[in-house]
């Protein structure tokens, strides 16, 4: 075999499924033959021409699959191996990596930062969403699947649990806090399930999804917000009364979540930002206590590397929270147009799509 399937990004508003060549393999990678991706709210602002990337390039950054080849210099994994690579794939050899930034690897160059730096698959390299994918610096991205786990269960280690986690620990949960989250789309509803095993004692989630409401309240929020029904500003700071929230974590990217979510936090609170956003945000001077709040802004970019996949599955083992349940539907390759066509237009309840070679 010398070609693949892959999904490619064409022009804003087009992604196609078009034959590629089969990676060469480098001395430090490995090839993935893809048993199941995804499809990520950022691919979305990748169709829609919000992120821009090169015309051709494979999409896609969420990658469960099995060993097809190892470079001459991989050690500790065997062809034939199920396993997952984190979204965010750095070299672990930069010095932002070693600053303790590596998501912000800028490489062997210069000063070796570089913003988003450590997301290359789907933005600076091929993706995901083909038949195989070339792991970069694969000894520190592979990370081997347990016996027992499916690929539905760990679908949401390379990213959304990664990144929803993260959200959590920047927000500097610690046990008895009151904490609020903005928007129970698959992020928001792990950094829900992140908050739950930090220890807070209370948990609002906010949506405007019943459904996405009743599967918050299965992922640990313990009181459930409708924005189209409820001033929820109004409602947390009688929840709390009117001390605000601990911290906040604004899952969504936009103006109006994140405002909401300055507005509710107490002073010293910590405001834990996870959104994409494709416009200037403005900061309300009074929301803002005209910065002597002690108040923290914080933003986290997807953890990546083997030892953070290898604590995500352990908590997928665990059986804490089912993160399977967020996988919502089923499409070949073959069909991932009309996959993004469903997923962009958040159709049929959709939350996650597992998409199959």
């Amino acid at each position: 075999m010398t070609t693949m399937k892959a999904a490619v990004f064409k022009a804003p508003g087009r992604i196609e499924l078009v034959d590629k060549p089969l990676p060469q393999v480098g001395p430090n990678d490995a090839l993935v033959r893809i048993t199941t991706t995804t499809i990520c709210g950022t691919d979305v602002h990748i169709l829609k021409g919000e992120y821009p990337v090169a015309t051709g390039l494979t999409i896609g950054h969420e990658p469960v699959g099995v060993i097809e080849q190892l470079g001459s210099n991989v050690q500790g994994y065997v062809e034939g191996q199920r396993v997952i690579a984190g979204a965010i794939c750095p070299s672990f050899t930069s010095y932002g990596c070693q600053d303790g930034v590596p998501s912000q690897d800028g490489g062997h160059v210069g000063h070796g930062y570089k913003p988003m730096g450590g997301w290359r698959f789907g933005n600076t390299i091929d993706g995901t969403q083909a038949d195989y994918v070339l792991v970069p610096d694969a000894i520190a991205n592979l990370a081997p699947v347990p016996d027992g786990l499916t690929d539905e269960q760990v679908l949401m280690c390379p990213d959304i649990m990664s990144t929803g986690f993260a959200g959590a620990e920047a927000a500097n949960i610690r046990i008895g806090d009151i904490v609020a989250v903005f928007a129970q789309g698959p992020i928001g509803l792990c950094a829900t399930a992140g908050a739950k095993l930090r220890g807070a004692s209370l948990i609002i989630a906010v949506d405007g999804v019943d459904e996405r409401l009743r599967i918050s309240r299965n992922m640990g929020a313990d009181v459930t917000l409708n924005f189209r029904e409820v001033d929820v500003v109004s409602e947390i700071l009688r929840i709390t009364g009117g001390r605000g929230v601990d911290a906040a974590v604004e899952a969504l990217g936009l103006q109006s979540t994140f405002e909401s979510a300055l507005r509710v936090l107490k002073p010293g609170g910590t405001l834990s930002s996870l959104g994409v956003y494709s416009s200037d945000l403005t900061i309300p001077l009074g929301a803002f206590h005209a910065g002597l709040g002690d108040n923290k802004i914080v933003t986290s970019l997807c953890p990546g590397g083997k030892e953070r996949m290898r604590r995500l599955m352990n908590v997928v083992a665990s059986g804490r929270a089912d993160f399977g349940a967020l996988v919502t539907h089923t499409y070949k390759l073959d069909d991932i147009v009309a996959a993004y066509d469903l997923f962009a237009n958040q159709r049929d309840g959709v939350l996650k799509i597992a998409i199959k070679p």
